[in-house]
């Protein structure tokens, strides 16, 4: 990779810690999101912070890179107290982002997203020859086969990801900060991205580390600082720390997923899935799901279960009505809703949780409020105007059902962090009354304690008859609230089990290799 050693960028600090965050309190109206944090970080180490969905992370690591300033404190870079300006002004310090939610401009190519703003340039102009072999050789670097020339729109979300991580290796930085930057990768994506990681420590480069992935973040850390509700509550170096550690000091307690709702009978089939297939957009030839048979029942909780390309996604979004059927029958309660627009099949009573909820899930310009109602508009409606009381009622009830950490509904949506946001399209869905639910990858995003209120209110939902179907590519999911467990690899069924199913079967029917 083209990174100079931070030795040579960087001035000698008196210690390894290159930057010291001291007294940072970052107070948003009324609320604190960050209550005097003291944070180091260390040259040529990776300091991974852990925490709960709004505990700070993100705000913190926004002061550090110049996307806020703080209300109060001081940080210090090599010994230098410093303030931030901009995100220009940190990344011309050594600063570098990649932020959770992808900030890339879908209508322009790989090589523009990465060179916007600045741009090389020769006796003649932009020199995209240039630019066009460093996209590559990044490209490269990140094994991924990506022309440089293709257009942002037409990646998939893991490939999106592998696109805002390689911007950020572009600019050398010497503190480079990953919020989530695994959210969307393959297994064989994270790989590759650990070794470029261990890569840019050797040289010198200092890694911040925010994931709700906790036993992948501990394979790379060197430091753990955990937060909570604005403040640290510990830290640590690797050596001394543990999975149950962690989760102690986030929240306070141990969390697991729940297990399977079983105070019950399952009732009619309430979704039927029958031999339902989805061509290939790029080669009519080749079927992303390819006759493919499922049946969910009322108060069955099912997950599928696959890996990158297996066609969990398209699936979904078939049955959903977001991309075409190429042949097969969608049954919602006996009707065959396959020809009804999204629309229509959420007044028939089934909805989607999308996996890329800030594309397809929120309107960034709206409110908590009525993100949360726009699924369910149709029934505020009382001759010929809205009711506000009645919206505000749904919404005041859904914020309190999925516990969606905000201020209230009148608060913007992109004032919430990003597992609260999921939340907000899991309670907008689930406020349309459904009778089936479909959720793909429902806890991106999400930390182990709003992943276990999430799973949970599902199992509760289940419990009053909701048929829900979900997909996941993390295999301890499908050991938690599923009844049943459907694999599915290449666009077909691969295996089907119950809720006593071990993870290494679950595993293998999916193609995965085994690690113990």
């Amino acid at each position: 990779m083209s990174l100079e050693t931070a030795e040579a960028l960087a001035p000698a600090a008196r210690d390894d810690v290159v930057v010291r965050a001291r007294d940072v309190v970052k107070t948003y109206g009324g609320t604190r999101a960050l209550k005097g944090v003291n944070f180091d970080i260390h040259r040529g180490t990776v300091t991974t912070l852990f925490g709960e969905n709004g505990a700070g992370k993100s705000t913190l690591m926004k002061i550090l890179s110049g996307v806020e300033q703080p209300t109060s404190g001081s940080i210090e870079l090599y010994g230098e107290q410093v303030t931030f300006a901009s995100t220009v002004d940190a990344r011309d310090r050594g600063i570098s982002i990649i932020h959770q939610e992808l900030s890339l401009a879908p209508n322009l190519s790989v090589r523009d997203n990465i060179f916007m703003g600045r741009e090389i340039h020769n006796a003649t102009g932009i020199d995209f020859a240039e630019e066009t072999r460093q996209t590559r050789a990044l490209m490269a670097e990140l094994e991924e086969q990506i022309d440089p020339a293709t257009l942002v729109a037409e990646l998939r979300l893991g490939q999106q990801q592998i696109v805002e991580i390689a911007r950020a290796l572009s600019v050398n930085a010497r503190i480079l900060i990953m919020d989530e930057p695994t959210s969307a990768l393959s297994a064989t994506e994270v790989e590759v991205l650990f070794k470029v990681i261990h890569d840019l420590t050797s040289r010198g480069v200092s890694i911040v580390y925010i994931s709700h992935h906790l036993e992948e973040a501990l394979q790379i850390t060197d430091y753990a600082v955990v937060l909570r509700d604005g403040a640290m509550t510990a830290s640590a170096e690797v050596e001394d720390i543990d999975l149950e550690w962690i989760v102690r000091n986030m929240v306070g307690e141990n969390f697991d997923l729940g297990s399977p709702p079983s105070d019950y009978t399952f009732g009619d089939v309430a979704l039927s899935i029958q031999d339902v297939s989805v061509a290939d957009p790029d080669n009519a030839d080749r079927f992303l799901v390819d006759h493919l048979s499922l049946d969910v029942r009322a108060g069955e909780i099912v997950c599928i279960y696959g890996l990158m390309g297996a066609g969990r996604t398209e699936l979904l979004e078939a049955v959903a009505g977001r991309v075409p059927l190429s042949g097969g029958r969608v049954l919602l309660k006996d009707k065959d809703v396959a020809k009804l627009t999204i629309a229509g099949r959420i007044a028939a009573g089934m909805g989607l949780v999308p996996e890329d909820r800030q594309r397809d899930g929120l309107v960034q310009t709206m409110t908590v409020g009525r993100n949360m109602s726009l699924a369910s508009l149709g029934s505020f409606v009382k001759t010929l105007l809205m009711s506000p009381a009645m919206e505000r009622k749904l919404v005041d009830g859904a914020i309190r059902d999925v516990h969606v950490k905000t201020s209230g509904g009148g608060a913007m949506i992109g004032s919430l962090s990003g597992g609260n946001q999921q939340k907000v399209v899991i309670g907008k869905m689930l406020s349309t009354d459904p009778q089936v639910i479909l959720l793909d990858e429902p806890s991106r995003g999400i930390d182990v304690g709003a992943k276990a209120e999430v799973f949970g209110l599902l199992a509760a939902r289940a419990r009053e008859g909701l048929g829900v179907l979900y997909s996941t590519s993390e295999v301890g999911e499908c050991l938690s609230i599923a009844h049943r467990v459907v694999v599915m690899r290449r666009g077909r069924i691969s295996a089907e089990f119950g809720s006593n199913v071990a993870k290494e079967q679950i595993m293998a029917a999916s193609g995965e290799s085994l690690v113990s």
